[in-house]
């Protein structure tokens, strides 16, 4: 199975930006879909950003115009650029990706979560 990692987090201030990564550790063919959630005490698990398999792309209403979902050329590496942060954007961001790596020879369909990485924004 592959294994996703975030990285990216940290701690900022209200207003500044943060760029979250999202890549497999092993060799993968693409990333079909890219969904972004994050955890935090008040909503749990809320889906953040989503890029869908025929492309289509949504965001949560809270972070309509701050955060923008990518991927790369390749397909293989996924990216939530975040800016004008808020103390409720504070939580655990985690990367879903759905998309196709070869196993032992054959095209196999993977469906992963990396382990999330910290977003901490203080006022």
């Amino acid at each position: 199975q592959v294994h996703l990692v975030e990285t990216g987090g940290g701690t900022v201030r209200a207003g500044e930006s943060l760029r979250l990564r999202c890549a497999a550790s092993e060799s993968i063919l693409s990333m079909d879909s890219v969904r972004w959630y994050r955890h935090t005490a008040a909503k749990q698990r809320e889906l953040v950003a989503a890029i869908e398999f025929r492309g289509g792309i949504k965001y949560a209403d809270s972070v309509k115009g701050r955060f923008t979902i990518s991927r790369d050329a390749n397909k293989i590496t996924a990216f939530l650029q975040m800016n004008n942060l808020q103390p409720e954007d504070t939580g655990v961001y985690q990367c879903n990706v759905e998309g196709d790596y070869m196993y032992l020879g054959d095209l196999e369909e993977y469906d992963s979560w990396g382990d999330g990485t910290q977003v901490t924004v203080t006022a």
